[in-house]
């Protein structure tokens, strides 16, 4: 089949050389526009090396581009990590049409970040939707899931390098495989089951000192390493990366320990061990290098 790939970054990258490596026919690649010419997305920059045309639309809009994706004759169409809107007569321009990549199951977690919010809702399951794209969002029918355990100490980026991430590279090409056999399901999506959220942006990542220690801690594990939840603190604000729950007790959004390790700052029923974290515009810097004691607090934002 004459594939053709849109998507963006590493795991666009990844599948691309999979493909490329086990003698797929990519015939292009789609990908965003170079904002910084001196640092090129790795798609862009593996397709160029292996002479591969790249096209690189502002957006997937208007009959000539249409016109363009079309004169390539594509056979299927593979969404790898995009995150632009990209219309029905697109999608359905291959002959075999287009399949995406979404990590999450399907209907659950539709959205952006859809990676983020099972840690922080406290699940212990997520996974990987290969679907066939419409024009909705996440809304297509479902042509495979794959399952993954939520550990008790995964951060988002655990969940995807380790799990999500090599198992989405796999997903596709079984799914490639599915279409060219011509035994790909297209299995309608359950909407009573359907669950939307929108980015984990700050507002989202900022730290409720008057929530459950639980609740705390998925919170900051959901949000490492971006956008990285945070506190107040004197003017400005604090970011937690790595951290443990802690057997201590005091007052809520107060440090009331230094450990080998970092801080310990109270919560309403217990408390959190902070190992690494970012203060104001600084770096991420291990919690016992920072200027944060014993006697701290923290706003609620």
């Amino acid at each position: 089949m004459r594939i053709v790939l849109n998507g963006q970054q590493a795991f666009g990258q990844a599948v691309l050389e999979a493909l490329i490596d086990r003698g797929n026919d990519v015939v292009a690649v789609y990908c965003e526009p170079d904002d910084n010419p001196s640092r090129p997305d790795p798609l862009h920059q593996s397709a160029q090396d292996r002479g591969i045309q790249v096209l690189q639309p502002k957006n997937f809009k208007g009959e000539q581009v249409l016109s363009e994706f079309k004169s390539l004759k594509p056979d299927l169409g593979v969404m790898a990590y995009v995150t632009r809107i990209v219309p029905a007569s697109f999608l359905n321009a291959p002959v075999h049409g287009t399949i995406q990549y979404h990590p999450s199951l399907l209907p659950a977690h539709r959205g952006p970040s859809s990676m983020n919010w099972p840690i922080i809702q406290g699940e212990e399951e997520t996974g990987l939707t290969i679907f066939w794209p419409d024009e909705g969002l996440d809304t297509g029918p479902i042509l495979l899931q794959k399952k993954v355990v939520i550990e008790a100490d995964d951060t988002l980026g655990s969940l995807y390098f380790n799990k999500l991430y090599p198992l989405g590279v796999e997903a596709l090409l079984e799914s490639i495989d599915l279409v060219k056999k011509g035994k790909a399901p297209r299995i309608l999506q359950d909407e009573s089951e359907a669950s939307y959220e929108s980015w984990c942006n700050d507002d989202a990542a900022m730290i409720d000192w008057t929530q459950s220690t639980m609740n705390i801690y998925n919170l900051i594990r959901g949000c490492n390493p971006q956008p990285g939840a945070w506190t107040g603190h004197q003017g400005g604000i604090v970011r937690f990366y790595d951290v443990k729950i802690a057997a201590m007790d005091g007052e809520p959004g107060s440090i009331i320990a230094n450990t080998s390790d970092g801080v310990v700052v109270a919560t309403v029923d217990g408390a959190i061990e902070v190992m690494r974290l970012r203060e104001n515009d600084g770096p991420k810097i291990r919690a016992i290098d920072s200027t944060l004691g014993v006697g701290a607090s923290f706003s609620r934002g």
